[in-house]
């Protein structure tokens, strides 16, 4: 229970439906479609295509989006990926002969062919009552008349003038700078894309003159997509095995490769031989064990994880018993490891996402995430589309016979990572945080803080976050100074994060009292909202 005299937030609570985003206004979106008697896919995907009008730093329909969803009465969890692949034309040969050591987050090269509304279309077709046509009518909505933009959403804006004047996308700088808090913004070039997906599917986005525009802007910046790669896009979203591992009682359920759900496993797994650190959840015993069992799977990471279907990925391995306990075998609490065999290379620039979570009258429950991973993406801009292009093609690798090198057709490692927990055959709790490369160590933060520390759903998604970024720890600064220091004197190199660590909402299904519990993460503008 948290103390009222302190600033905080209690968790929501509702009984018929409830919805949590990163946007007030998206988890508005989504009570209106569950209200309307729409169901969880259908109020989710309102929900995110509103998010990609009105948090346009963090998502948009140029990007990639994955999906778990755990329909009522089903006692199962379906997986849907959801993310883009790189141009028929992409072969590291290419790339070697051009000199090419490596991605530019800039860089049309870094662009892979959008998956999200392939995406939204297969979840619509298969769970969903209603169809594009009405899900995206609030979307268009605000993009066509405007919206007021809010704090968190102004800040990300503003950090990215540099990126959007190199990518073309001057319409997201209108009078030659970012909006302020509350300024509105419009972007009716989007609403009439928006419009003509509606109208035609996906087809609208991938075939015909929209299509034509993307492909034209990043030919002129030396891509290598054609029109053909988009019209194979149209049909690339694809219904996968969700992989899980029981812990604490429930099943945690991630996406498979090429997301990154498999290190939230593998944390589990490594974490729960521990049992309880001594000192607490805010201790320094915790958090030493997480960075040490993140920087084992991290390695693992970067030497294993790509696309399945262009190289094996041995999940059964990696999430093997033996294997996690070796794994926990090596860490102590009194030290930092001495050395650990290398097995990639260093993580990547942060990344940015939206992810939101929805649940229904009749126990639907959907786990959503979207994504152009950096902020704005590669900040390109499509002109005449209002689309601004992913650089999920960052997460690949310009080195010949690594997993995840580059190559025609091929998905990239892939950062953006939904979670669903279920116990005894049901669902119990969508959830998800948001961060770019934090998101593993976030979802194993959250569940430990929620499920085994005992903190209340808000409390955990509230609670003070630590992550390891390019060989130096950052720690939040809601940490008591006693942390920092008691790690430093384990070894750590640890710093002050220079903002925040992602962000996290999520729901929890309490079936005995038929009640549903919700939160959202302070660290974004959203909210919690049910009825």
């Amino acid at each position: 229970m948290r103390d009222y005299q302190l600033p905080g937030r209690s968790p929501a609570h509702a009984t018929s439906g409830m919805a949590a985003t990163s946007v007030p206004q998206a988890t508005l979106t989504a009570l209106d479609v569950l209200r309307a008697g729409g169901n969880a896919m259908d109020a989710a995907v309102a929900a995110v295509a509103t998010l990609c009008v009105i948090e346009p730093a963090m998502t948009g329909i140029g990007g990639d989006c994955f999906c778990l969803y755990a329909p009522a009465g089903e006692g199962r969890v379906y997986a849907l990926n959801g993310s883009g692949r790189a141009p028929a034309a992409a072969n590291i040969d290419f790339y070697e002969a051009a000199g090419m050591a490596g991605p530019v987050n800039t860089s049309a090269h870094s662009v892979t062919v959008p998956g999200a509304i392939s995406a939204w279309e297969t979840l619509l077709n298969r769970f969903g009552s209603k169809g594009l046509d009405e899900v995206l009518r609030p979307a268009i909505q605000f993009a066509e008349h405007g919206f007021p933009v809010h704090s968190k959403v102004a800040t990300d804006w503003a950090g990215q003038v540099d990126k959007l004047k190199a990518g073309g996308a001057d319409l997201f700088l209108p009078g030659g700078k970012t909006p302020a808090v509350g300024d509105r913004f419009f972007n009716p070039h989007l609403a009439e894309t928006l419009k003509k997906i509606g109208r035609e599917g996906a087809r609208g986005f991938y075939e015909g003159d929209v299509a034509a525009k993307i492909v034209a802007t990043l030919r002129a910046r030396g891509g290598l997509h054609t029109e053909a790669d988009f019209a194979n896009g149209r049909t690339a979203a694809q219904f996968v095995d969700p992989i899980t591992l029981g812990w604490h009682g429930h099943d945690v359920w991630q996406c498979p490769p090429n997301g990154s759900g498999l290190l939230t496993l593998m944390l589990l797994g490594i974490l729960e031989g521990f049992g309880d650190a001594s000192d607490g959840p805010a201790g320094v015993i915790r958090a030493h064990r997480h960075l040490e069992a993140m920087h084992l799977v991290y390695r693992d990471r970067d030497a294993f994880l790509a696309d399945p279907g262009q190289v094996t990925v041995d999940v059964g391995k990696l999430l093997d018993r033996g294997y996690l306990n070796a794994l926990r075998g090596l860490i102590r609490d009194d030290r930092v490891m001495a050395a650990m065999p290398e097995a990639g290379s260093a993580l990547p620039v942060h990344a940015d996402t939206t992810y939101l979570c929805v649940v229904d009258r009749d126990g639907n429950a959907c786990s959503f995430i979207n994504s152009l991973f950096q902020g704005f993406g590669s900040g390109i801009l499509a002109e005449g589309t209002g689309v601004v292009l992913q650089n999920r093609g960052f997460g690949f690798r310009y080195l010949r016979g690594h997993p995840n090198c580059i190559a025609p057709n091929k998905r990239p490692m892939h950062t953006i990572i939904p979670g669903m927990v279920t116990q005894n055959g049901r669902a119990v709790m969508p959830y998800g945080v948001m961060g770019g490369h934090y998101q593993p160590v976030g979802h194993s933060w959250f569940l430990t803080n929620f499920l085994q520390y005992g903190l209340d759903i808000q409390e955990a998604i509230d609670f003070p976050r630590i992550f390891g970024y390019q060989g130096k720890i950052e720690a939040e600064r809601g940490f008591k100074p006693g942390l920092v220091e008691g790690l430093r004197r384990l070894g750590h190199d640890v710093g002050e994060a220079p903002g925040p660590h992602g962000g996290g909402q999520a729901i929890y299904i309490d079936h005995a009292r038929g009640v549903l519990i919700g939160g959202s993460d302070p660290r974004k503008d959203g909210l919690a909202l049910g009825y």
